[in-house]
């Protein structure tokens, strides 16, 4: 498996739509997916880092869209078929973890996402809801022991 990651381009940026929507779509089966638009991801990434990984045919395989500030992920997508195959982990690499800290909330309901993250080391530090639902607030290890 040989996948590659950089910053994201314009020339990504329709694939980074159609992965968006499409993997949103899949995921988030008890919301109303027939809201969900091509345009929602420009908005939603607006201000961002984003990376993308690009699978060794040089197509996107998944991305990662980060608020530097605050050192917060807000997206982390893969394309269909693409899971269990390390990029999700080589994407929060990318980002500088384990070494530097991060944090993100995940909907509960997102229970894959969930078990993931926390395979990873992410703890719950919080939780909340918002207008996806109730979320909880992830920190990585480094981000624990920076805030505690």
């Amino acid at each position: 498996m040989t996948i590659a990651i950089r910053l994201a381009t314009d020339d990504d940026r329709p694939a980074l739509r159609e992965l968006f929507l499409q993997a949103r779509r899949a995921t988030f089966t008890w919301a109303a997916t027939d809201s969900f638009r091509l345009e929602d991801y420009d908005g939603q990434t607006r201000g961002e880092r984003v990376l993308v990984a690009l699978d060794g045919d040089g197509s996107l395989a998944g991305f990662v869209a980060l608020w530097e500030s605050d050192r917060f992920v807000h997206h982390l997508y893969l394309a269909a078929g693409q899971q269990r195959r390390g990029i999700g982990r080589a994407l929060l690499q990318a980002l500088g973890w384990p070494e530097q800290p991060l944090q993100m909330k995940c909907l509960r309901r997102n229970e894959a996402a969930l078990a993931f993250y926390e395979k990873l080391g992410f703890a719950g530090i919080g939780q909340g809801q918002g207008a996806d639902g109730e979320y909880v607030l992830l920190a990585s290890h480094r981000a624990r022991a920076v805030s505690g």
